[in-house]
Parts: C-alpha cells; structure tokens; sequence
C-alpha cells in the first residue's frame, strides 16, 4: 500500500458553513499537474482517503480532498437546526472550486465523488458548473432504488432507508445510529428519496433528473465488487441518467483481496491508475 502523505489543511467560508479542504502535494517535480478534487462519502471524513490520496499522487496527479457539510472538519455540526439537503451539497463543490480557482486555472480538473459525494457531484455539474470541469469521475456510487438490490436485501432496503427517514424527521437529525454518521434532516430526506423513488430530488424547483441528462462532461464510472451499499445496478441506474455524457462504465475487483463500498480506498493503486489514465484522455477545454 501507498504510504499516506502529509497534506495542508485549508477552510473555505459558506455562508454559515466552514468546509474542511485538504490539499495535498504537487507530484514530485511537477507545478501544474492535473487536479481531482475527491468529494467523500456519507459520514467519511477527508482524512480517510489519504491512501487514495498517496496512490493518485504517485500516478501524477494534484489531489484535493474536501470534508462534506456537517462532516470531519466541516461544520454546522448537524442539529435539529441544520436544514440543508443536496442542494447545499452539490452547490459546496463549485465554493471550493471558486476558492481553489487560482490553483485550478490552465488545469485539467476533475471530480471524483464517492457514493454520497458521488450524487452531488454528479448534481453539482447538472446545476452549477459544468464548463469548469474538464472530467467526472464515481467510484462505488449509485441510485440506491431498492428494486436495484437483488435477492431478500432488495426488500430490506425499502423499509430501512424509510425508517432511517421516518426517525429523522420525528428527531430532526439522524443521530447516525450504525449507518451514515450524524447527518442532517435534509441530507436524510434527498437520499431517501432516491432509496424509494430511483429518481434524485428537486432542487429549488428545477428537475434535476433533465439537468442530469444534459450533462456532457466525460465520465468515468466505476462500481466495486462487494460493494453492499451500491452495487453494480445502482450505478447502472445512475449511468442511465447521463444521457448526452460520454461514460466509461466499469467494474473493479482488488486483485487479492476483497473490497466493499469503503475498504477499496485501501486497495485503490489499479483505480489510482486508472482514473489518471481517464484524465489523460480528456480533451482541453
């Protein structure tokens, strides 16, 4: 494994919101190398991804990691007072763009969204900024519509992911009782909404799902074997949205050793590879 390296610890003001921005070091001998900017998922904080980290800058690449609304050194902690959902997700990305801006300028640039971090980068390009990003890229991400999983886990999900909500809404946060860490109602609500609907939520009164299918940023999307989260159909599904976007739809296995919807940042040397390989295709703005 890729022994983690030290990084720069940045903030970056939203309104009442402080998000958490790691910056890790340009490649050895190189000052405008492209940039991924990695967008977490539910509840992991930024930190976590070091390994990943390290694999993508031994493949050449300037790495940004950037802690989600409400998680690791990002705040408003969530509270029954925290009302944000995907909408603040997705609009965050193009905050910590904007601040990195001086950095990112004659840059190929990239998001690399994992699950959570996944749908709202994915929204952040469907609603925001789409022309400022050369490349996308998901790993282990998806729509999380029950009818996706397969066996008896197909009618667990339904009922698990309406319970998760149902108990939110009566406390006005999720407490993060074994699943998703501490999160806040709105946060809860939107990806609820896509566990039953298959469909992501309005924003601000705009359908997202013919945003989404106006999107025409490259697009690499990789699901993970083992991944008990959002398997291969969920990503399937959430590929099937982008429909004006060029997408690379492929699977991953960790060659010897078994990996599921967070442990792959572990195992991620091939994807690190991988993903730089995307980049180098991408063409110039």
């Amino acid at each position: 494994m890729t022994a983690p390296v030290q990084y720069q610890q940045e903030f970056v003001q939203v309104d009442d919101a402080r998000l958490g921005v790691q910056v890790y070091p340009e490649p050895d001998g190189v000052t405008d190398a492209p940039m991924v900017l990695i967008t977490p998922a539910m509840g992991v904080p930024a930190r976590y991804y070091r390994p990943f980290a390290a694999a993508l800058r031994d493949a050449g690449l300037a790495v940004v990691v950037t802690d989600l609304r409400g998680t690791g050194l990002s705040t408003p902690r969530p509270s029954r007072n925290c009302r944000y959902g995907y909408a603040e997700l997705a609009a965050d990305i193009g905050a910590v763009r904007t601040a990195l801006k001086p950095r990112l300028d004659g840059r190929r640039t990239v998001v690399l969204g994992h699950s959570l971090g996944g749908q709202a980068a994915v929204l952040h390009l469907a609603l925001h900024g789409e022309h400022e990003v050369d490349g996308l890229a998901l790993i282990a991400v998806g729509i999380p519509y029950w009818r996706d999983f397969t066996g008896l886990r197909r009618y667990g999900v339904l009922p698990y992911t309406q319970g998760i909500a149902a108990t939110t809404r009566l406390l006005g946060v999720w407490p993060g009782w074994g699943f998703g860490g501490r999160q806040a109602r709105g946060v809860i609500r939107d990806w609820a909404h896509t566990a039953r609907t298959g469909r992501f939520p309005e924003v601000d009164g705009v359908d997202t799902e013919a945003a989404v299918g106006r999107i025409r940023t490259p697009v690499l999307a990789i699901s993970v074997d083992g991944d008990q989260y959002t398997p291969h159909p969920t990503l399937d599904r959430l590929c099937a949205k982008l429909t004006s976007a060029p997408v690379e739809r492929e699977r991953y296995a960790a060659p010897g050793t078994n990996v599921d919807h967070f442990t792959w940042v572990r195992a991620a040397g091939p994807l690190a590879a991988r993903v730089a390989d995307f980049v180098t295709t991408l063409p110039v703005r």
